[in-house]
């Protein structure tokens, strides 16, 4: 189960991503408006692809401030950046070369160096980039999160030791589909954001997030998400919900 969440229920995917794309831009404001910049984290696969393209386009794009605006990745496969399985040139292809975002304010993973020392390097990219919160861990305005089949969120997979991390930040993993090695966000990063939202869709995903909701006990990857301080949203398609018996409580995101 989970606390302090709300959940959005949408009809079809694209009713979801367009749902998706009206809070990134909420949260861009009001975060714009609080503190000078918007610090974003994305996630990767297919989900997401329709949301982002949304983000280049009216009514939009033209409302985003994309000069205060940095995006950066929950995570990443080590790929090259033209590979269809690279996250950050999906992005690149369905939104970041459409809008006028400084290139300073993009923060992928590396893929082209060796995989720990590029989780270092990462690291050292959120230290520069991210404020920190009262326990030295950096604090994202909001992350989106997508969830496998296998319950996994980011590159964070069932069994992996990484779900045990406690102090690094970004740390080296393997799994999925491509099954190939990938950079992920730890837990204590993760649920640190003051907004994390998962978008999840397809009648695939109905059981899982059935599961997830409605049966005790740590199960999945995914139920580790539980915000120390932030707010937590789920964003489903009508397939994805359809085994849930209750929903949760949708409060203002």
């Amino acid at each position: 189960m989970f606390s302090k969440a709300s959940m959005i229920i949408e009809k079809n995917p694209d009713a979801m991503a367009y749902a998706a794309a009206r809070i990134f831009i909420n949260a861009a404001e009001a975060n714009i408006k609080d503190h000078g910049r918007f610090n974003v984290a994305l996630s990767g696969g297919s989900t997401p692809r329709r949301m982002h393209v949304l983000l280049s386009e009216k009514p939009f794009g033209p409302a985003v401030q994309w000069k205060k605006i940095h995006i950066f990745w929950g995570d990443e496969r080590c790929v090259p950046l033209d590979d269809p399985a690279s996250n950050c040139g999906a992005a690149r292809n369905d939104f970041l070369d459409r809008v006028p975002i400084p290139e300073a304010n993009i923060h992928p993973m590396s893929a082209d160096m060796d995989p720990a020392a590029a989780a270092l390097f990462y690291q050292k990219a959120l230290e520069k980039h991210l404020p920190r919160d009262a326990d030295g861990f950096p604090v994202f305005d909001l992350i989106f999160l997508g969830i496998g089949i296998d319950g996994h969120i980011a590159s964070l997979f069932p069994e992996d030791a990484a779900l045990d991390e406690t102090e690094r930040w970004v740390v080296v993993a393997r799994g999925g589909a491509p099954d190939v090695m990938r950079l992920t966000l730890t837990f204590p990063v993760l649920n640190r954001a003051k907004q994390i939202a998962f978008m999840i869709s397809g009648k695939k995903k109905a059981k899982l997030v059935r599961t997830l909701f409605e049966e005790e006990g740590l199960l999945f990857p995914a139920q580790r998400i539980q915000p120390i301080r932030g707010k937590l949203l789920w964003i489903l398609d009508a397939e994805a919900a359809s085994r849930l018996t209750s929903v949760l409580s949708h409060d203002a995101f």
